[in-house]
């Protein structure tokens, strides 16, 4: 009997903890799942390849329940590939022109850096925005917004872009830019529809790697055993789970990965880190005191519905 290897079990035990953390948030997936590859030792390119060909089995799964529920806005989400489409199956060939491996690699390992820095920010931002609905009480209520097909293309390409590139972006960049697009989209349908645009965007970022770079099943095998049951139990404990404590934890965690695979040292990684989460938390509650304020003076404000006589 062949021993298991030690890097798969890391690698299985890494993708179920990864698992659970986008099944209680809804982030993370690729912006975490290929940097935790590459601290596991796993080529940057090879790390790329397989949690696109993992991401494109669950995430079918995801969206298929969002189907069956009616929460995608279809129309939307072919705009969306129109976009993201060709240019994620652009992504490994663009890789493959750079030149030598180790210019492949030191290219990706950029990129990746790059886009998890975007993800950080736009992670932020979705939190800022989810703070100032839920305080000024004004909730997404467009179940059909009017489309915008140029700037939903254009979305959708910059997305599809940074996923053959990295494997990050499909969860982040496009759903905080649809966020700025339809502020009206409903939550339930944002979320939908991002997973139903994310299927043929992240198969075609797969096939192209698959493609070039072919299939690791050393490292796709425990991935997809990992990141299935730990989706799962994420999605049934995501309500009692502290969801601002964790969402933090993530974009601090992306912004030094980030900042590490740009070549900045670890540990000037970290400090920046720290001195950049304790500014976002006293900006935070800052924020929240004033949204709070606001909505007190709103309320003060409110005529009475049968003022008396």
């Amino acid at each position: 009997m062949t021993p298991i290897d030690t890097t798969t079990v890391l690698i299985a035990l890494a993708a179920l903890l990864i698992g659970m953390v986008v099944g209680m948030t809804g982030m993370g997936g690729g912006a975490l799942m290929t940097p935790a590859l590459i601290f596991l030792r796993v080529d940057p390119t090879v790390a790329i390849a397989n949690d696109l060909v993992a991401a494109a089995i669950y995430k079918s799964v995801g969206a298929g329940v969002h189907w069956r529920e009616g929460s995608p806005n279809l129309r939307l989400a072919m705009w969306l590939g129109v976009g993201s489409v060709p240019c994620a199956f652009a992504g490994a060939f663009i890789i493959s022109a750079v030149g030598s491996d180790d210019k492949q690699q030191d290219f990706v390992k950029v990129a990746i850096g790059i886009a998890l820095l975007i993800a950080a920010t736009t992670y932020a931002f979705r939190i800022f925005v989810n703070l100032r609905e839920v305080k000024s009480g004004r909730a997404r209520q467009d179940p059909d917004p009017h489309i915008r097909p140029l700037p939903t293309i254009a979305v959708g390409a910059i997305g599809g872009g940074l996923v053959g590139l990295t494997s990050v972006g499909s969860g982040s960049v496009i759903m905080v830019t649809l966020l700025l697009l339809y502020p009206g989209l409903q939550a339930v349908r944002l979320v939908g529809t991002d997973l139903v645009q994310a299927v043929p965007l992240v198969m075609a970022a797969a096939i192209s790697h698959v493609i070039v770079s072919g299939v690791d099943w050393s490292v796709l095998l425990p991935l997809v055993i990992g990141a299935t049951p730990g989706i799962y139990v994420g999605s049934k404990v995501a309500n009692r789970m502290p969801q601002t404590v964790i969402r933090r934890g993530i974009v601090f965690l992306l912004f030094i990965t980030g900042l590490n695979l740009l070549g900045v040292n670890p540990i000037v990684a970290l400090l920046i880190g720290v001195i950049a989460l304790v500014a976002g938390t006293f900006a935070w509650r800052a924020l929240r005191a004033r949204y709070t304020r606001l909505a007190a003076d709103s309320d003060k404000n409110e005529v009475p519905a049968n003022p008396p006589r």
